[in-house]
């Protein structure tokens, strides 16, 4: 089974495909409107410190699971504890993946569509207009669901492929595609007049802002950003070779996944403040907000704001789809390897199950009225249960896990690589994933759900 699962070529390889997994509409779209309403350069810098103290441990604990075990995330956590009970921590990143999978592909369709809108000359008029298009389109109950299906499906062409052949080809691609595509952005956002206030804004701390719930917000989103608790970096983990530093990779995953985030808000902010809007509009930023900011910032350059909002929206397009492979690898790695079929039979199971999900958040949005689930849009739901139950608990698991189920040892021997590197850390990663991790996720969890 080993033998046949696949391995990433090269360390270049493992960075990009994995960051690529943790690179997404999280970091282009919710990042920048989470720093819009929580103060700009302090919830960033809270965000930096976090990232570095907690979501890289994080990373590294999902890491040293899936290399150990070289298999699919509910096996390795079977295989590592020696107990078939450990399997559902992993089995629960597997069906957390498919729902957010199902969701996820929802709104990367509606990128699609903007893509599609913008090449064809935009959408044009005011805040009014733009709000009734988005609302009229996004509830359409054929177009939407069609492009949901769409994307899941060119998810599932990229995976079929394999590890080497796909997921890696592919990201090699796609990152410095995306990566080209935000600079370039960011540059001509950056010379519009006034956009000095934008960068001021996400540079210059005001560290009076900063409370308990922004801190949270900044943990929280360090948390999501980087994918902990999907089982997805467990999943990729398995594909390392023996030789790949776990700690190095981390370090530059999250590195890749930090800088994309802080170009993000430089590509948002500057256009946003030349234009007198603040970008603090939460999920409709992307689709009501930012098409009238790309409109009025490049409206004395009709050409040049043609040719942004068409980056935009392909960019978007692009970061949706490197976390959606991800997604996908997860459960088409555990259908496959746990139910005996071959890889392409156990994508298309996967592709199927999160096609249907998709359908029904779809069409949640206004397209068949009262199709709700504890009294929100299917969709919202899904958002819901994941972001705030399913992802923290995951990640909460696994620190547990790794911190004082499995043998110090074994996790020693991962994280050094046999002894030869990383040693002077292992005790002070080892306190943060023990002490530090599960006490922040449990601050996290509580937070989402309004307790503290």
């Amino acid at each position: 089974m080993v033998q046949s699962r696949g391995r990433f070529n090269s360390r270049i390889g493992i960075v990009l495909a994995t960051a690529g997994s943790a690179v997404g509409l999280g970091n282009i779209w919710r990042f920048p409107y989470m720093a819009g309403q929580d103060g700009g350069a302090a919830f960033i810098l809270l965000y930096i410190l976090f990232t570095l103290m907690l979501g890289i441990p994080g990373m590294i604990a999902e890491f040293v699971v899936g290399r150990h075990s070289m298999s699919n995330a509910s096996r390795a956590y079977r295989v590592m504890s020696g107990r078939r009970s450990w399997g559902l921590v992993g089995l629960l990143g597997v069906v957390t993946s498919m729902i957010i999978l199902g969701f996820y592909a929802v709104v990367a369709g509606w990128c699609l569509q903007y893509l599609f809108v913008s090449i064809a000359g935009g959408i044009h008029g005011d805040v009014t207009y733009v709000e009734h298009y988005f609302a009229e389109f996004s509830s359409d109950a054929v177009l939407p669901t069609v492009l949901t299906v769409v994307f899941i499906v060119l998810t599932h062409l990229v995976v079929t492929r394999g590890v080497r052949r796909g997921i890696e080809r592919v990201s090699k691609i796609l990152m410095p595609t995306l990566f080209i595509l935000l600079l370039i952005i960011v540059a001509a956002s950056c010379s519009l007049p006034g956009s000095w206030r934008g960068v001021t804004f996400l540079f210059h701390p005001d560290f009076s802002v900063i409370n308990h719930s922004i801190m949270l917000d900044a943990l929280g989103q360090s948390f999501f950003s980087l994918s902990l608790g999907t089982a997805c970096l467990c999943t990729y983990a398995s594909y390392f070779n023996r030789e790949t530093n776990l700690v190095k990779s981390a370090v530059s995953i999250a590195s890749i996944d930090t800088v994309i985030a802080i170009l993000a808000g430089l590509m948002i902010f500057p256009a946003a403040y030349s234009v007198g809007v603040n970008p603090d509009s939460g999920p409709s930023l992307i689709f009501v907000t930012l098409p009238n900011v790309f409109q009025q910032a490049f409206g004395s350059i009709p050409a040049l704001g043609y040719i942004i909002s068409i980056m935009f929206y392909a960019l978007l397009s692009l970061a949706a789809l490197t976390s959606t492979i991800s997604m996908h690898e997860i459960g088409t790695a555990y259908i496959y390897e746990e139910f005996g079929l071959s890889r392409s039979r156990g994508a298309w199971v996967e592709t199927i199950v999160c096609c249907v999900i998709g359908v029904f958040c779809s069409l949640s949005m206004g397209a068949v009225d009262g199709l709700k689930i504890a009294g929100m849009r299917v969709l919202d739901f899904c958002d819901y249960i994941t972001a705030q139950i399913m992802l923290p608990l995951g990640a909460l698991l696994t620190c547990l896990f790794v911190g004082w189920v499995v043998k110090k040892q074994t996790v020693s021997d991962e994280f050094t690589n046999g002894g030869e590197s990383n040693q002077k850390f292992f005790s002070l990663w080892m306190f943060a994933v023990r002490v530090i991790c599960p006490l922040s996720i449990i601050a996290i969890f509580l937070h989402q759900l309004g307790i503290i």
